[in-house]
């Protein structure tokens, strides 16, 4: 099983992270959605699984929930959206999380953590990113992809 990964978008959806994201079988948001659009947008590609980030505070993305747990070709999948919200995500085999805009693929405490990065406005001079897990075989694995984007203001916002 294929499955996109993404988070932090806060409001901007790029062709660039639809084009990464395609032929997932579905997409987990890791929160920071920004605006219900995003999700509506990221469901023309595959069935989407989104938390609640700090930012979705208003209209439908603030009804989302703050922990999901889902199971997905066997794997039990932990989305939050800051790391910290996991605990020691007792019971999950990945851990998916989004919020400090730091792309990360780690093994830790027998799970695999990801952070798929930013894949909205471009903050902190840190890569426009995306993640891919893998679900077959004997164990999980993730992949992430730096989006080649344009750099201009009127595209990523105020730099910060």
């Amino acid at each position: 099983m294929r499955v996109g990964l993404i988070a932090d978008t806060h409001g901007l959806l790029r062709a660039e992270a639809v084009n990464a994201l395609a032929g997932s079988d579905c997409i987990l948001h890791a929160g920071d959605v920004g605006k219900p659009e995003i999700i509506e947008g990221l469901t023309r590609i595959a069935p989407v699984h989104a938390v609640r980030g700090n930012v979705d505070r208003a209209g439908t993305v603030s009804e989302l929930p703050e922990r999901l747990e889902l199971d997905l070709a066997g794997w039990r999948i932990l989305i939050v959206h800051e790391r910290p919200a996991a605990g020691r995500a007792p019971g999950a085999d990945v851990v998916v999380f989004g919020h400090s805009h730091l792309p990360l693929v780690e093994r830790a405490r027998d799970k695999l953590w990801v952070n798929p990065g930013s894949a909205g406005p471009r903050r902190f001079r840190l890569p426009v990113s995306v993640g891919r897990l893998e679900l077959a075989g004997r164990r999980p694995e993730a992949r992430l992809e730096t989006l080649a984007v344009s750099p201009s203001r009127r595209r990523d916002g105020p730099r910060g």
